[in-house]
């Protein structure tokens, strides 16, 4: 695989990954309130990006094209975790709301432990399948028709390393001190707006998927 198809491929996922989608707003909430909170959601959210990732890769993706109800169960499924995800964040937002953190500090413990954020993170992007929807039609294309081990080695590390870096920079940049001073008396207010933005998605997510399912 030559330079000039591996820069176009990651290119092209770099933009797909800047998408407002699941996956930023979630780091968008938790950065506000804590850096470590959003770099271990980044954590999570690229173990399962590098799972969609080589499934393109080493064309394992093409069974979803074969069998397209298996993308359609995915969505649905993914959908109903996404607005029960929005659910409790939306009733934290409240909760919040009613009983405001005293201090940067209270707002971090709020959010539980590193882990849970990280498993937050984790979910959120498996049970979203426009990583693997853009994936098969824009990057997988461009791939060999049959790559070697080293080539898809390659490939499969630039596009995940590239996107992790850009995820851990929007991370830093939104939880500094400075940005987190600036919106914490916002807190509750974002917790209910990307709670709205995560029943709207999963609502999205399970029609689309029931409709696939039944055409």
């Amino acid at each position: 695989m030559n330079p000039a198809d591996l820069a176009a491929i990651v290119v092209l996922n770099l933009a797909g990954a800047a998408t407002p989608g699941p996956d930023i707003v979630l780091l968008t909430r938790l950065a506000t309130r804590s850096r470590k909170h959003a770099i271990a959601a980044t954590l999570g959210i690229y173990v399962g990006a590098f799972f969609w990732i080589t499934l393109t890769v080493v064309g394992a993706a093409a069974l979803l094209n074969a069998f397209p109800w298996l993308l359609e169960l995915i969505q649905v499924a993914g959908g109903a975790w996404i607005m029960f995800m929005g659910y409790t964040t939306a009733r934290q937002g409240w909760k919040d709301r009613e009983n405001p953190p005293m201090d940067m500090d209270e707002a971090e413990e709020r959010l539980g432990t590193p882990r849970d954020s990280f498993l937050k993170g984790l979910t959120t992007n498996l049970s979203n399948p426009k990583i693997v929807l853009f994936l098969v039609a824009l990057v997988a294309p461009l791939l060999p028709p049959s790559p070697s081990v080293g080539t898809a080695a390659i490939v499969i590390f630039a596009l995940w390393f590239t996107a992790f870096l850009m995820f851990i920079g929007f991370s830093m940049v939104v939880s500094t001190k400075r940005v987190r001073r600036k919106l914490f008396s916002a807190g509750p207010y974002i917790d209910l707006g990307a709670g709205g933005f995560f029943i709207v998605a999963g609502t999205f997510l399970i029609v689309r998927g029931i409709v696939g399912l039944g055409s």
